[in-house]
């Protein structure tokens, strides 16, 4: 018998698997709402001109390429911190500490690992729905996970379900926390929902782990981090993940960071210590070349500029998408229906298609989006609303 003789398949991620059947399907009209990557009008994910400038100065300058250290590059940790934090003085109290991870997912297995080791016995508490890699990713890390409920049977957000369940989740667990944009549904929530949810979660002596994948995508930079901030102004202690993929079109530069905010500087260096000694055992240390672009444009003031208006022109572009999917419903009597579309954040809608009506656009119009309904609406052709309004009126009126 080989050694892999007995080794099983297991099924792939759903997410890869639509990218592959996308890549495979001959039709010429076909259209990826699956995947989660921004698009621009011409169908291409581009790279910010602020990144290009920002790596050809690192071309032309960067005078090493030694290993980063465990934590990653120290200028992109404040500079990141300040990005999330803005004014806060948390920072200057010793309080905020970054490490630099592969990408987002690095992040938060590294918070995974974290928890696991150092704070044992505690459940992570996950919105229902979520990111599905949320749902593998902590019980990989050795992290049981339980679920509050977040959108109802209604397609809308459930605060007083949200609420209710936090109230009963024991003291000293893990709550995950999307900061803004959430994925996979598009809803997010007000700030007096927030309030709400910080009281319930400072009075549960609750950990927030808040994941801060999208900001810029939302509303604007310092609006989509205003959660994190409130929560951090409030707490002693919190985790925030950060992924540089979609606001910086870092996606394969692999560019994220978690970051810790802890009671003081003794215990923020006890945490540090931990994350990277576990850091050592996944990666050893953080791959440089997304981090330094960021730290480039962030700490440029001309760079810092441009980034900011072509982030905007991005989450305006989302904006503009959300609307005009509603008015090219319209005709069709489902503008009311789908209204929820233009009332959602960032790059994900939870549309509200049932999984049949999701195989049928797929099969007769080659329109991919997930079995779910979660649909990329950063992915929509803008000239391509009416004939996609049309084959959504076909499907949903089943």
């Amino acid at each position: 018998m080989t050694p892999f003789a007995k080794v099983e398949r297991v099924p792939g991620d759903p997410i890869l698997g639509l990218m592959e059947a996308f890549r495979a399907d001959p039709r010429p009209g076909k259209l990826d709402l699956g995947v989660g990557v921004y698009r621009d009008a011409e169908g291409r994910t581009p790279i910010p001109r602020a990144v290009k400038l920002a790596e050809q100065r690192l071309v032309d300058g960067e005078p090493t390429k030694a290993y980063v250290g465990g934590h990653g590059d120290a200028r992109f940790g404040e500079l990141m911190s300040r990005l999330v934090l803005g004014d806060s003085p948390l920072p200057g109290a010793g309080r905020v500490g970054l490490t630099q991870t592969p990408g987002g997912t690095g992040a938060l297995r590294l918070a995974g690992d974290f928890i696991a080791r150092c704070l044992p016995g505690r459940r992570l508490w996950l919105s229902d729905p979520t990111w599905p890699i949320h749902e593998t990713l902590f019980p990989a890390a050795g992290v049981p996970v339980g679920h509050y409920p977040y959108v109802g049977a209604d397609n809308r957000l459930d605060v007083p379900g949200l609420l209710a369940a936090l109230e009963r989740i024991p003291s000293g667990d893990v709550v995950l926390l999307h900061a803004c944009c959430h994925n996979p549904t598009g809803f997010d929530l007000s700030p007096a929902h927030w309030q709400q949810v910080l009281e319930v979660v400072r009075a549960r002596e609750l950990l927030p782990l808040f994941d801060l994948a999208y900001q810029g995508f939302g509303d604007g930079l310092a609006q989509d981090a205003c959660a994190v901030r409130l929560f951090a102004e409030a707490l002693p202690a919190m985790l925030v993940t950060l992924s540089c993929s979609k606001n910086f079109g870092l996606y394969r530069e692999r560019t994220g960071a978690l970051m810790v905010i802890a009671e003081d500087a003794s215990r923020l260096a006890a945490v540090r210590s931990q994350l990277a000694s576990m850091a050592r055992n996944l990666w050893s240390t953080p791959p440089s070349h997304g981090a330094a672009v960021v730290a480039e444009v962030l700490g440029d003031d001309a760079l810092r500029r441009l980034w900011e208006e072509e982030l905007d022109g991005m989450r305006r572009r989302i904006v503009t998408l959300r609307q005009g999917l509603i008015e090219a419903l319209r005709p069709h009597g489902l503008d009311a229906r789908f209204a929820h579309i233009a009332e959602q954040r960032g790059m994900f809608s939870y549309t509200g298609l049932t999984a049949d009506q999701v195989l049928r656009l797929r099969a007769e119009d080659g329109v991919y989006l997930l079995e779910t309904g979660r649909a990329n609406v950063a992915g929509l052709d803008a000239e391509r609303l009416g004939s996609l309004a049309a084959a959504i009126a076909r499907v949903a009126r089943l």
